[in-house]
């Protein structure tokens, strides 16, 4: 079995009086592709906001790579090696693709504010690796043809691909992604599929939101169903899909 990446312990988030997450516990192993799916409001996209640091939970927490996560903002997960996407496409629309992904691999370079405004060799030379490396990650993304196009510009499935590229270039060891098929049609669905598939060859480990719940069962090795902030079940794709409380929250009881 492989090691466990990260760990949410009943992890818990109130809205007022409506408790959006109510104690939910799962694990998430190295090298693997976890889906999260469940009806709309069952809280999937708050799990994701706790754990990128978007929002705090209100009670228990998680243990990522072995220690425990205290990320209140967004640079301190990505620092720790948590990236995501957004349900709603968040691009700088007005920077071009290249300049989108460069923005990415900021957060792992050396040089500071002094060295930004010295302009020093050694200032140019990471500034020329990172141009490098988001040109490496457009290609991955297979929309290289695009680094010179304003990011508002491309096709709603070369952005959804840009936003992940922006998310690699922060090099996380787990990429969430929030509903990166909406909106796509079959053949852009196809493609991303083989996209993820890749990312998790290549050593990345992926968890998923999505409501394709075709995609999902058929590219997750483990699935975790949430309904109304509860976990329902987490398991291989072959037992949830049969699962008479799965099929409940779905199409009601």
């Amino acid at each position: 079995m492989s090691e466990v990446l990260l760990q949410a312990d009943a992890v818990a988030k109130h809205f007022g009086g409506v408790r959006a997450l109510r104690d939910v516990t799962l694990s998430i192993r190295r090298s693997e592709i976890y889906g999260l799916i469940g009806p709309n409001g069952a809280g999937k996209t708050t799990f994701f906001n706790c754990l990128t640091g978007l929002y705090v939970p209100d009670g228990g927490g998680f243990t990522f790579c072995g220690a425990p996560l205290v990320a209140d903002a967004p640079q301190k997960a990505a620092a720790r090696g948590i990236a995501r996407t957004f349900q709603n496409i968040r691009l700088f629309g007005n920077m071009s693709a290249l300049e989108n992904v460069m923005v990415g691999c900021h957060v792992r370079t050396r040089a500071g504010v002094f060295g930004a405004m010295l302009r020093t060799a050694a200032t140019r030379a990471e500034e020329a690796a990172i141009r490098q490396r988001a040109l490496e990650l457009l290609h991955y993304v297979d929309i290289a043809e695009r680094a010179d196009d304003l990011a508002k510009n491309l096709s709603y499935g070369d952005q959804r691909r840009l936003e992940i590229a922006r998310a690699l270039a922060t090099e996380p060891q787990l990429l969430c992604l929030d509903e990166p098929a909406a909106g796509m049609n079959a053949t852009e669905t196809a493609e991303l599929r083989e996209l993820i598939a890749g990312i998790r060859a290549d050593g990345t480990t992926v968890l998923l939101i999505e409501h394709d719940v075709k995609l999902v069962m058929g590219l997750c090795d483990r699935v975790a169903v949430l309904d109304y902030g509860a976990l329902v079940i987490e398991d291989v794709p072959a037992v949830v899909q049969k699962d008479q409380r799965v099929i409940e929250a779905y199409l009601g009881a």
